[in-house]
């Protein structure tokens, strides 16, 4: 027969997902022998060592992580990939639920099967105030996936999809930041926030002001401008309004590097709406970033722009040089 849930136990099981751990058992109302045993007879699932859901069917993907957290310990919290699920930063979970506890503690000695622990001295001041389960900020997530990731170029995307999905600010990141003592290409990711609060929301985008438009001297594009068309609003990655140009950034590798360098060069100033659209991709903005650079320079000059372009940093870069 079904266990009699006692009244003091309602309201923690509803917050937890329906989880609990043996060691809320008295405060709950729960004997730690009726616990095991409601689980051997399979009217509760056994989901973690001294964790249980109170009901016997598949569990949810809150209880797991509910079950996660109350294995991990008092103080503990999701974080990195696990906190970014929840923020919304990501589409599918992660297959390990991360999880980050105060440096002090030691959950499990052994390692916990599906479950990553990370330490923290700040964890108090990354957490955030009210959502449960119990989550690092979003802007703390951020700056603890930059951490870890393999690349600047992750990192970014990370800064990316923050912003871009509106779930903090560049402001706010920022200021998460200036109070870690220890933090992963800060000077990079100082300049980056700024280029994301100006709406460089793409790896591609940063590569293309970083490595194109700023070092060769171009006049400054207004990105992710909104044009009105009968159809709906159309959004170039980057417009030079003024010029009637636009640079739109095509992530897609369909052919080799110089294959889709010959492809864009030749669809390249195609008319959009009476706008010159140039399309460029990741050998552009590489191997081929000083050429691209040449080639904008060309086609705003064509347009009106007065300007000259001049060399970057690499050897042998002529952005003035004509385009064959």
């Amino acid at each position: 027969m079904p266990i009699q849930i006692p009244p003091q136990a309602r309201a923690l099981l509803a917050a937890q997902g329906k989880a609990i751990a043996s060691r809320q058992g008295p405060v709950a109302g729960f004997d730690s022998r009726v616990m095991r045993g409601r689980a051997s007879s399979g009217y509760w699932r056994r989901l973690q060592r001294g964790v249980y859901a109170t009901f016997s069917g598949n569990p949810a993907r809150e209880t797991m992580l509910w079950a996660a957290l109350l294995r991990a310990g008092p103080d503990a919290v999701l974080s990195h990939q696990t906190a970014a699920e929840r923020h919304g930063l990501i589409d599918e979970p992660s297959p390990v639920i991360s999880i980050t506890v105060p440096a002090s503690k030691r959950p499990a000695r052994v390692k916990i099967p599906g479950i990553l622990i990370h330490r923290s001295d700040a964890i108090l001041r990354a957490r955030h105030p009210a959502m449960l389960p119990p989550c690092t900020r979003v802007e703390e997530t951020v700056l603890d996936l930059i951490q870890i990731a393999p690349s600047f170029d992750d990192a970014y995307t990370w800064i990316c999809r923050a912003v871009g999905r509106r779930r903090t600010t560049a402001e706010r990141i920022r200021r998460a930041m200036d109070e870690r003592k220890k933090m992963r290409w800060r000077r990079e990711i100082a300049l980056a926030l700024g280029d994301a609060e100006d709406g460089v929301l793409s790896v591609l985008e940063y590569r293309y002001v970083r490595r194109v438009e700023r070092p060769h001297g171009l006049p400054v594009a207004r990105r992710q401008a909104r044009i009105r068309q009968r159809t709906g609003n159309k959004y170039l990655d980057n417009l030079y309004e003024k010029y009637g140009v636009c640079v739109e950034l095509d992530g897609t590798a369909a052919h080799s590097e110089d294959e889709q360098w010959l492809d864009k060069r030749r669809d390249n100033a195609s008319l959009f709406g009476g706008i010159v659209t140039l399309r460029f991709g990741f050998p552009e903005l590489g191997d081929h970033r000083c050429e691209s650079a040449a080639y904008v320079a060309g086609v705003l000059r064509d347009h009106g722009w007065t300007g000259t372009a001049h060399p970057c940093r690499r050897p042998g870069c002529r952005p003035t040089a004509a385009i064959s």
